[in-house]
């Protein structure tokens, strides 16, 4: 058995068992859909080396549904769920580098799955995912202290598009809202505060720390304004967005907003992939802070986001969309920065922007870079 070791290959989506230099068994795989990485709430897959420290689920019937690594009921082939289940087995694995040390933490699995239909293909949030029936015969061929490895890609692929949110898919401010919320007073504060950001006037992590502190919003006002992104959805974006994912573009928002707030929007619009701000309640429902570490709540953090994502994914072509100074500071990670102007119209953004929009009605005419073939 200390001979037997394991190699998943994210190019390729496959597990292949090796004795020695022989290769013994090959398995269809999902590796994460967000690509790889080591970043603690990434959904990334981490790449490096393991080792397998623990076996759970021997003996349990095919399909048995793990929540926190204990059985909870049981799931039937063919049966709806949106949800990603750990099925079957685990086979939990530990990082044996300094990248990868926190996978333990992480709880990076070998396991079972509900979406047997995309293995093949990145779609789990980390973890690498097997049918159940070839997670039940790894599970008895492995031992804990077998050695693992998980190669990183290396070949380019997809094409990923990235959107600011408010004032670009949205007529809207969303922090400026949450102000609006609090009062005239305080809304005129927030959004002289809000220009100054985004005309590069004052640093971002300055104006996000002193509005949040001014507004303080609770849960009721969030989701009041998370109702107004849905209701402000800037008149083209869906048909847009639909037409980037037919022609196999991953679109992602990227945002100086707040998570919670956006991800109505990204869901109506069939954005899957949501950057933006943490924001935290009480029990009650009243304002507990955000996520002050968040790189969006700072200059130069959506070039880092976006470094982030073209690591992981070695796209062909990478795009920015937006109407910020802190969306212009993108341009030197992505092919083309485009500059919307559709709701607010900023000279300095039109001026270093690669193309220019003031209505989504243009998209048809704008001269996307094209991936290899």
């Amino acid at each position: 058995m200390n001979d037997l070791r394991l190699e998943v290959s994210v190019d390729d989506q496959l597990l292949r068992l090796f004795r020695g230099d022989e290769l013994v068994r090959t398995f269809v795989i999902s590796t994460a859909r967000k690509g790889v990485g080591s970043t603690p709430g990434s959904h990334r897959t981490p790449t490096g080396r393991f080792v397998i420290v623990q076996k759970i689920g021997d003996g349990m019937p095919e399909g048995t549904i793990f929540k926190s690594r204990e059985p909870v009921g049981q799931w039937q082939p063919g049966e709806a769920c949106d949800k990603d289940l750990v099925l079957t087995r685990i086979i939990r694995i530990s990082g044996l580098e300094p990248d990868n040390a926190n996978s333990f933490d992480r709880f990076i699995y070998f396991h079972g799955t509900n979406r047997e239909d995309l293995l093949g293909t990145p779609a789990s949030c980390g973890c690498i995912r097997l049918s159940n029936r070839d997670v039940i015969e790894l599970h008895d061929l492995v031992e804990p202290g077998m050695k693992v490895v998980i190669l990183p890609p290396s070949r380019k692929r997809g094409k990923l598009i990235f959107f600011d949110c408010d004032s670009t898919l949205s007529t809207i401010e969303g922090i400026d809202e949450l102000g609006r919320a609090r009062g005239p007073e305080v809304f005129k504060m927030v959004e002289h505060l809000t220009h100054q950001a985004m005309n590069g006037e004052v640093p971002i992590r300055e104006v996000f720390g002193r509005r949040m502190e001014i507004i303080q919003p609770d849960r009721a006002t969030a989701d009041a304004v998370a109702q107004l992104y849905l209701d402000t959805i800037f008149p083209g974006v869906l048909e847009v967005i639909a037409g980037l994912k037919a022609d196999g573009w991953t679109p992602v928002i990227i945002s100086g907003g707040f998570a919670p707030l956006i991800a109505p929007l990204a869901k109506a619009l069939g954005i899957d992939h949501v950057e933006a701000v943490p924001l935290h309640f009480d029990i009650e429902g009243n304002y507990a802070g955000y996520g002050s570490d968040y790189p969006t709540t700072r200059n130069g953090g959506k070039p880092e986001i976006i470094r982030e994502w073209k690591s992981a994914l070695l796209p062909e072509v990478v795009v920015m969309v937006g109407d910020g100074i802190s969306d212009l500071e993108s341009k030197p990670e992505v092919d083309l920065f485009v500059g919307f102007g559709g709701v607010i119209a900023r000279e300095a953004v039109r001026k270093g922007a690669g193309a220019w929009l003031e209505d989504m009605s243009e998209w048809a005419d704008l001269s996307l870079p094209k991936a290899a073939d």
